[in-house]
């Protein structure tokens, strides 16, 4: 029983212990929910139902890729074997969902996997999380907005016939191209955003339902032209798979980016009036209704026209104009461009509420935590995000930067599947306390080592209960042997050094496989000697952590009585493989307009963030005695 007072009252000596150096990366968060009630910020308001947040996933996935998408994968990789592509990037995209729906439930804020990281790894990471998904939203949003005015000039006939204020024009002597067009729509979602998310969720709700319909009546004509001529693109002498089992896969790759977005709900969850139900039917609902609309338009636009006469910057519309029906061209154009405006909207909708987050925890300044009090929204982040991103569609054609808008999402989807790995092995057993509560952390640790018996029987429970079924059936116990408590608590201290450990190994042995086999460059005995070293690296961990049992206290983490991710440790370990792999093979080109970005990410961190980090100087201590430290605390200004 000493064993546990001196580690439990040694982790109340923590101050100063991530302050600085290394130790900052990995100091870790509260769950922000508890933590803003007991400082009193103004909170967003609680406003969605699951039927806004299918909206938005929805509207933010369901973008105007699929309308081109289509013919340039199905000409050159996939052939009719598109929908089998859409199915594996839909089943891939789904790892990733099940992991979101778990941590949005137990973590219902504002920040998205921002958060989750910051609670589960450390402030570096996420850091480096939040600072990535900046620029993916940033440039996201201005590639969308500039990608809406030529098909937008197709209602007027032509870019040459678009209004000269909204109309393309070059600058002479500088050959930039400005876009008024893109940057006024960008300010009008701006003002939309800030005028209150049911408001805006209204709207998102009205463009995704008339995209929606525009994919509905492609499928509906569409299947009616394939019954009425006998599907004529699946009769080709080539088959069902012309480029063979790999073009498929190399299909499903390209076409795994159309599913990025539903990562937007969980960046409402502190807006959501029921998280712990809405946020996982939300994901759930929105991820299957894009899988199936993919499917079923890749089914009929394949079986139209043979593969390789589909046009690859019209794919959809030149089918249907191949069967002399040139009027549904209109109600195409009508989907894309609602497509396009959805995405807009899921693409600013999540940013403001990231830079807030990260206000919020002191690494950026306080005014993007402002919230204002009659909209209850980001205002001042929302016009930030807003602004900037107008000017940058208006003077640069940002779509040679498009593969930088992946690193973010990406990189989100890799530390989210970590997350749930630490939460269900490792949770946090520690929690940042105020260093202002220093005389109330000393008041109980000099209790706790002073007088093992005084120890109160709450606290005995919690304690208890990290060390599992033993524990409980040690409280039943009239007679606590002292000793078997002590070796208790060390067979729990090990495996969770075992499970860490564990956990960090399969990250390198997914890193050491999926940069091993993206390496084409290297000798095929040294590509095969690495392949089998990450393999066998990940296969250990995965035996590893199957057979070690999980952490008991993840039932009292964050918010209980949500989603939680099946199949444990196989499915974040899959995600994490599927999603490091894409990263690697983004390319070196990339990766290096990446590196730039986050190296002046790394530098304002080193220079501001880590200095104005709310968590500089706080006091780590035991999860099972932090109530108690408040309640003392509160006792005493009472």
């Amino acid at each position: 029983m000493g064993m546990v007072a001196d580690r439990k009252t040694s982790g109340m000596n923590g101050e100063g212990r991530y302050s600085w150096g290394f130790g900052s990366l990995i100091r870790r968060k509260q769950v922000d929910s508890v933590h803003l009630r007991r400082e009193g910020h103004t909170q967003l308001a609680r406003k969605l139902s699951a039927v806004d947040l299918v909206a938005i996933g929805v509207g933010a996935t369901l973008g105007a890729g699929v309308y081109i998408l289509v013919g340039t994968v199905a000409r050159e990789h996939s052939g009719p074997a598109l929908t089998i592509s859409f199915l594996i990037a839909g089943i891939a995209a789904a790892l990733s969902a099940f992991c979101y729906a778990e941590l949005a439930c137990r973590c219902p804020s504002a920040g998205s996997a921002y958060h989750y990281t910051y609670i589960c790894v450390g402030e570096g990471f996420a850091w480096l999380v939040g600072w990535a998904l900046i620029l993916e939203y940033t440039i996201g949003s201005s590639a969308v907005a500039r990608g809406i005015t030529p098909n937008l000039a197709l209602f007027f006939g032509g870019e040459e016939k678009l209004p000269a204020f909204l109309a393309r024009h070059t600058i002479p002597g500088l050959g930039i191209v400005v876009d008024p067009c893109a940057a006024v729509l960008i300010l009008i979602v701006t003002v939309l955003l800030c005028i209150g998310i049911k408001e805006s969720t209204l709207a998102q709700t009205i463009v995704t339902t008339v995209n929606v319909s525009a994919l509905l009546f492609i499928i509906i004509a569409g299947g009616y032209l394939g019954f009425k001529t006998g599907w004529i693109g699946y009769e080709i002498p080539s088959g069902y798979f012309p480029f063979g089992v790999n073009g498929m896969f190399t299909g499903s790759a390209i076409v795994f980016f159309s599913y990025i977005g539903f990562d937007s709900v969980t960046s409402t969850a502190e807006e959501v009036k029921n998280p712990q139900s809405d946020l996982p039917l939300g994901i759930a609902l929105a991820l299957s209704i894009c899988c199936i609309l993919y499917m079923l338009v890749s089914i009929i636009i394949v079986g139209l026209v043979p593969y390789y006469d589909l046009d690859p910057d019209t794919p959809i519309s030149s089918a249907f104009a191949s069967y002399g029906v040139q009027w549904p061209v209109y109600i195409i154009t009508a989907g894309a461009v609602t497509a396009l405006c959805s995405s807009l909207l899921g693409s600013l909708l999540p940013q403001p509420r990231v830079l807030m987050a990260m206000a919020r925890d002191g690494l950026l300044p306080s005014f993007f935590s402002d919230i204002n009090e009659f909209t209850l929204v980001p205002v001042k982040s929302t016009i930030t995000t807003g602004v900037f991103a107008a000017a940058l569609a208006f003077f640069m054609d940002v779509s040679q930067l498009a593969g930088m808008v992946s690193v973010g999402t990406l990189l989100a989807f890799t530390t989210a599947a970590v997350s749930v790995l630490i939460l269900r092995y490792v949770p946090p057993d520690e929690v940042p306390v105020p260093s202002s509560l220093q005389k109330s952390i000393d008041s109980i640790s000099s209790r706790c080592s002073g007088n093992i018996q005084e120890i109160s029987n709450n606290n005995l429970k919690d304690l208890a209960r990290s060390f599992g079924s033993k524990g409980d059936a040690l409280l039943r116990n009239p007679l606590i042997e002292k000793g078997v408590v002590a070796q208790d608590v060390q067979k729990g201290q090990m495996r969770r050094k075992i499970a860490a450990w564990t956990i960090t190994l399969l990250c390198i042995g997914v890193l050491i496989l999926a940069s091993s086999a993206s390496a084409e460059f290297l000798p095929s005995i040294l590509r095969f000697t690495l392949c089998g070293v990450g393999g066998v690296l990940l296969l250990c961990s995965l035996i590893v952590l199957t057979c070690i049992e999980q952490d008991d206290a993840r039932h009292s983490f964050g918010h209980t009585g949500g989603f939680i991710c099946p199949f444990v440790p196989f499915l974040p370990a899959a995600c994490i493989l599927v999603n490091t792999y894409l990263l690697i093979d983004l390319g070196a080109a990339t990766w290096i307009r990446v590196s730039v970005w986050l190296v002046i990410g790394a530098l304002v961190y080193i220079f501001y963030s880590r200095k104005h980090s709310s968590l500089l100087n706080a006091v780590y201590v035991p999860s099972a005695y932090a109530n108690e430290i408040y309640h003392s605390s509160s006792a005493s200004v009472a």
